[in-house]
């Protein structure tokens, strides 16, 4: 459905429709609601898209990053590499586990951490507690993961790509497109299943990984750190009967755990979801392309979206590079301009290492890559159920709030 002319026009939204309406209710009239066949259905599904050999599905993103760093036995101590330009859970994860973080600059143009920004941070901090890096996938243009595996292996940390804003992403490698998730260069990838990203359950993340271990471990965690595997069992005497055989009802809890499940109906939704997401990639691919050729007469005033050449995107946000001193009208007018002609923006991201909490406990950092890149970006609307117009007129109500 059009969003429609005269209509508001969010930044992202979900689009839901009679078949995934469907799958859900046929979850509620049936016999699981959670923890049923749904789930690893799903996460088999994805495991597929992706490329890794497994995936395991958590009720966000944010559980998937905190369960990635409980999995990889991050603890006091450590540190953790991030991107200072992301979502706070990037960041805060670490801190869930008490490690510390290492804040990383980005390219002021992309966004994205660097080999370079990355082995600035390497630097800053010494090397010897990195214990791993988490690039971030920024508006669904990939991180150069060759890169940044190179300085992983040197120096002996895991790489957890945050994927949140990248699912249907792909990069190169050796001129050949490969799926964001399939974890070549990376111990782990996590995604994002909020209603603004490509595919939506409502709230739902996952991990995906090729390693049987850290499968398992992610699995555990999620479920109350709860295993009923009889080669984990320590308390041989209460878990096996007289013939020596696992009791039926009987689990053990080496290490405590969350309760970060996602239910059958999320997963039924995801399924559904899942099936259209060539769709939805491709017309997201389609309406950034125009973006691009109908912001091209506001240059040089704004730059973007990019076509980039070293990935394919499933473009997660419009995100566009504003030089609002040169347009002598600030971001605020310009975003209150914006609205009132019924068209929603955003700003990806307030670089972390600026939150109160973080400058409390790290003092300031210079990160003027990250500081440049924030104070250009916006994010325009971007959803599937936008028609061509609407981009005319997005494009149109920017010329004005720019006094273009």
């Amino acid at each position: 459905m059009s969003a429609g002319s005269g209509v508001f026009l969010p930044y992202g939204r979900h689009d839901i429709d009679e078949d995934d309406i469907a799958a859900v209710i046929a979850v509620l009239r049936g016999d699981w609601l959670t923890t049923g066949p749904k789930v690893e259905e799903f996460e088999h599904a994805l495991a597929g898209v992706s490329g890794a050999k497994h995936a395991v599905v958590c009720h966000s993103a944010t559980a998937g990053l905190h369960l990635a760093m409980m999995a990889l036995g991050i603890g006091e101590g450590d540190l953790v590499v991030v991107p200072t330009v992301t979502f706070l859970a990037t960041a805060n994860c670490a801190r869930y586990v008490g490690a510390e973080v290492v804040f990383a600059d980005v390219d002021p143009d992309t966004g994205l951490m660097t080999a370079e920004t990355l082995q600035a941070a390497l630097v800053r901090a010494g090397s010897d507690k990195i214990r791993a890096a988490i690039p971030v996938h920024l508006t669904g243009r990939t991180v150069d993961m060759a890169d940044l595996s190179d300085a992983a292996e040197r120096h002996g940390f895991a790489l957890v790509e945050d994927a949140a804003h990248a699912v249907g992403s792909q990069y190169k490698v050796n001129g050949k497109l490969e799926p964001v998730g399939n974890c070549r260069f990376s111990r782990m990838a996590v995604f994002s299943f909020h209603p603004v990203k490509t595919i939506a359950m409502g709230e739902g993340g996952a991990v995906t990984t090729n390693d049987t271990s850290l499968q398992k471990s992610l699995a555990s965690f999620r479920t109350h750190g709860m295993v009923r595997d009889p080669a984990q069992f320590s308390e041989r005497d209460m878990a096996l009967d007289a013939r020596g055989k696992p009791n039926p009802w009987y689990y053990e809890m080496p290490a405590p755990g969350y309760n970060y499940r996602a239910t059958d109906m999320q997963c039924a939704l995801g399924l559904s979801q899942l099936r259209k997401l060539d769709r939805y990639v491709a017309r997201r691919r389609q309406l950034v392309d125009l973006y691009r050729e109908r912001l091209r007469p506001l240059q040089p005033i704004v730059s973007g979206p990019d076509a980039p050449d070293d990935c394919a995107p499933a473009w997660h946000l419009c995100a566009v590079r504003i030089d609002f001193k040169a347009a002598k009208v600030d971001r605020a007018t310009v975003m209150a301009r914006l609205r009132a002609d019924g068209i929603g923006t955003q700003v990806h991201y307030i670089p972390v290492h600026h939150q109160p909490y973080y400058r409390q406990r790290y003092g300031e950092i210079d990160l003027p890559g990250a500081d440049a890149y924030y104070s250009r970006c916006l994010s325009l609307p971007l959803f599937p159920a936008m028609t061509d117009g609407d981009v005319d007129r997005v494009a149109a109500a920017l010329a004005r709030a720019l006094g273009r």
